[in-house]
């Protein structure tokens, strides 16, 4: 098997997957898993694809990620890892779909507007 690449993104977060087969190492931006996403739950997020297709331990994967905040970055390498195993096998797609792994989420921040204090919010007003 070749080296996969995929890309997954979420609100400014970019995330570049690559995937060969291997003992299960999960590298990020050339640190550890443990040490780019210390708590549990972020580190459920990227391994919830190998998780919900039994795959733990046969795929090494290295990611490089940037942009966004740590958690827009975990979903976004989970996102692409799904896409990841999509190609690899076509079944994971019935698995990963209704988890709803292969919607990218397409909330971004809305931009300030000129006059306004931010997106929405306004100066306060003054009668008098």
């Amino acid at each position: 098997m070749q080296v996969i690449h995929k890309i997954g993104r979420r609100k400014t977060a970019v995330a570049r997957v690559y995937v060969s087969e291997g003992k299960g190492t999960i590298t990020v931006n050339n640190r550890d898993l443990s040490d780019y996403f210390p708590t549990a739950t972020l580190q459920y997020k990227v391994k919830q694809p190998f998780a919900l297709t039994d795959t733990e331990d046969n795929f090494d994967v290295k990611v490089n990620v940037y942009g966004g905040g740590i958690t827009g970055q975990a979903e976004a390498v989970r996102l692409a890892l799904s896409r990841v195993m999509c190609e690899i096998d076509e079944e994971n797609r019935i698995v990963l779909k209704p988890e709803g792994l292969l919607t990218r989420d397409p909330r971004m921040v809305e931009r300030k507007k000129f006059g306004q204090k931010k997106a929405r919010k306004k100066f306060q007003f003054s009668k008098r």
